[in-house]
């Protein structure tokens, strides 16, 4: 017989329990591939190639309160500012829905395609839609989502606004990072509101991303001590403003992980103590054969890693066919855009289970070295 037959003989010897570990490693380390995934989806926003050269100004005191229109003269005299436009989030409930996942946003379609410079218009005309007061442009997501296509009415029931919005598609948009909202006309919504002369946020691009910083201090100099005092930042800035306001879920994710892996190392050690304490007898006969501490070391290192190598890989496996083959827009209602399990992810699982699997035969290992022939052939079976 073989090293490798023998060990893998001794691995399988009891099968019901070895089946039992591969499975519990499986599913702990698909576990926490999902929730290092989720971490990720939720913590850090997906960030688009023009991302570093857009601007985001909203009211300082809070993003519920609006700015003043009369501040866009201001902001495009700043030197290094190519475009700006007002970016007002209209929050409507679509249809008969009760609860609608993608958002809606007044801006001018002028400026507004200077901005967002990553999309491209894949059905209808971008022209057209500035042309029509009433039209709108939409994510090929949303589209694809309500099946709809350019000419199709869109109503929108106001939530934070006293007024409906009846919309025509003009435009289908990919290649964003998110490809399910949907813009129309500021007009449209001043005239619908009563013209109330003011804006949600201003949207700008800066012209490099050398400049973007002096744009955004110059932003914020323009406006303080006034009346409305402005804070600009980045994008990406603002992405994650709204991911803080989940509160501390990295932590909570986390704290959830380490129970997994705790849970994973209390199956590994069970399982490897349980193992090798049915074998004493017969690692005492290998020790007497001429066998070295090494040799057995080895022996009990290479059964526990195995086992959780199997495991790991199913589950690591396993989870990345079911992220990838599953439409997570559809399952979350459009709360998750994507769920990537990315190859850092997989290998940090991956290694988890390879120390765990490496940690849980030390001990055995261990008592199995310090074990003299004579008191391992008077162990009991």
């Amino acid at each position: 017989m073989t090293v490798t037959g023998f060990i893998l003989k001794n691995a399988l010897r009891n099968t019901r329990r070895a089946l039992l570990t591969i499975s519990s490693v499986a599913v702990s380390s698909a576990l926490l591939v999902s929730l290092m995934t989720l971490e990720r989806e939720l913590t850090v926003p997906p960030e688009a190639e023009g991302a570093s050269l857009r601007i985001i100004a909203r009211n300082k005191v809070s993003l519920m309160q609006p700015l003043p229109a009369k501040q866009l003269p201001a902001i495009q005299r700043i030197p290094g500012v190519v475009t700006v436009t007002p970016f007002t989030y209209f929050g409507g409930l679509y249809a008969q829905e009760e609860f609608t996942s993608f958002a809606q946003f007044a801006v001018d379609p002028v400026a507004f395609q200077s901005i967002i410079v990553d999309g491209r218009i894949i059905d209808g005309s971008y022209e057209g839609w500035v042309k029509n007061r009433t039209g709108c442009l939409v994510g090929a997501d949303t589209v694809k989502r309500y099946g709809l296509k350019v000419g199709d009415p869109m109503r929108f029931r106001g939530t934070f606004y006293p007024c409906d919005l009846d919309l025509r598609i003009d435009a289908i948009y990919e290649g964003t990072v998110d490809d399910r909202n949907i813009f129309f006309q500021h007009k449209l919504l001043d005239e619908l509101s009563g013209d109330p002369g003011t804006v949600g946020t201003w949207y700008l691009r800066a012209e490099s991303a050398e400049v973007a910083d002096r744009v955004i201090q110059q932003v914020n100099d323009t406006f303080a001590n006034t009346s409305a005092e402005v804070r600009a930042e980045s994008e990406r800035a603002f992405q994650m403003g709204f991911v803080s306001m989940w509160g501390n879920v990295s932590n909570l994710i986390r704290g959830v992980n380490l129970v997994v892996v705790f849970t994973l190392a209390l199956v590994a050690v069970s399982t490897m103590s349980m193992a090798v304490r049915e074998r004493f007898r017969e690692l005492a006969v290998l020790k007497a054969l001429g066998f070295q501490r090494r040799d057995l070391f080895g022996f009990i290192l290479a059964e526990g890693f195995g086992l959780s190598v199997v495991g790991g890989a199913l589950g690591i496996g396993g989870a990345w066919a079911l992220w990838t083959l599953t439409d997570i827009q559809a399952m979350t209602s459009g709360f998750l855009i994507v769920f990537e399990v990315t190859p850092r992810i997989m290998g940090t699982a991956a290694t988890v289970a390879t120390l765990l699997g490496v940690v849980s035969s030390i001990g055995p290992a261990v008592a199995v070295g310090r074990m003299s022939v004579v008191e391992g052939l008077k162990t009991l079976d």
